[in-house]
């Protein structure tokens, strides 16, 4: 399934967030109801190997697979379609000129660049997965700076971009603002509000990071076409901590 197919149901795609490197604990996360689960190469501890073993368990089932990549760098974005993913969340995209070079790498010729060579992907996702792949994938640019907001709208008119995802954590540093899930800010809910209003008025999708199920709600309530809750590190620490806590509290 793509995000598209879920999009069509007129719904919001329910994301949930990989940073642990191991096929067994994403194998785990993918049987629990998400829609989608995103690999993520950028923070952490996850590498190529590692995410190949996690698009492969996340394969087990109907969620879709996605790979938020270290940078915008068209060999890892190929990469980690070939390896599977179904959509790519690119962070730091600043400029115009970084969209289209997100969006060349997304598919193959005439409308992109992309280099052929689906090596997983083609078993992952069928026998015709190269007719289909420039159709069923997903691009999201990272909206995650000042310098991303003042051109948005050229970000978004970019073809070949699909979506924006909203980095709420480094947006709110270079709004002079402290990062913190889930924020309250006047200045970084406006900011949610028009980078939304913007995505809608170009036809795109718009995603954001949340780090509660209740914050998220608001968000898809608001309009927001994909959320992601949490992560698989965060889980296992609150619940390892409530356990914890439970036991040690005083009777």
């Amino acid at each position: 399934m793509s995000l598209n197919r879920i999009w069509a149901e007129n719904r919001a795609a329910l994301n949930g967030w990989l940073a642990i490197p191991d096929g067994f604990a994403s194998e785990i996360m993918a049987h629990q109801g998400w829609d989608s689960l995103t690999v993520d190469l950028q923070h952490g501890v996850v590498d190529y190997a590692a995410a190949v073993r996690m698009l492969t368990a996340i394969g087990t089932t109907d969620v879709v697979p996605v790979v938020r990549v270290p940078w915008l760098d068209p060999g890892i974005i190929m990469k980690s379609l070939d390896a599977g993913a179904l959509a790519v969340i690119c962070p730091m995209i600043n400029t115009a000129a970084d969209a289209r070079v997100l969006a060349d790498a997304m598919r193959y010729a005439p409308q992109g660049g992309r280099s052929y060579g689906p090596i997983r992907a083609s078993f992952a996702h069928g026998a015709d997965y190269p007719k289909r792949a420039n159709e069923i994938v997903t691009a999201f640019a990272m909206i995650e700076t000042k310098q991303a907001m003042a051109v948005l709208d050229d970000i978004l008119a970019t073809p070949g971009i699909d979506g924006v995802y909203v980095g709420p954590n480094d947006l709110a540093l270079t709004l002079g603002l402290a990062p913190q899930f889930d924020p309250t800010h006047r200045t970084m809910l406006d900011a949610f509000d028009h980078i939304l209003a913007r995505a809608k008025h170009h036809g795109k999708r718009a995603a954001i990071h949340t780090g509660s199920a209740g914050y998220a709600k608001t968000m898809a309530t608001k309009g927001f076409d994909l959320v992601t809750v949490g992560s698989d590190a965060r889980f296992i620490a609150a619940g390892a901590a409530a356990e914890v806590a439970a036991f040690r509290a005083r009777d």
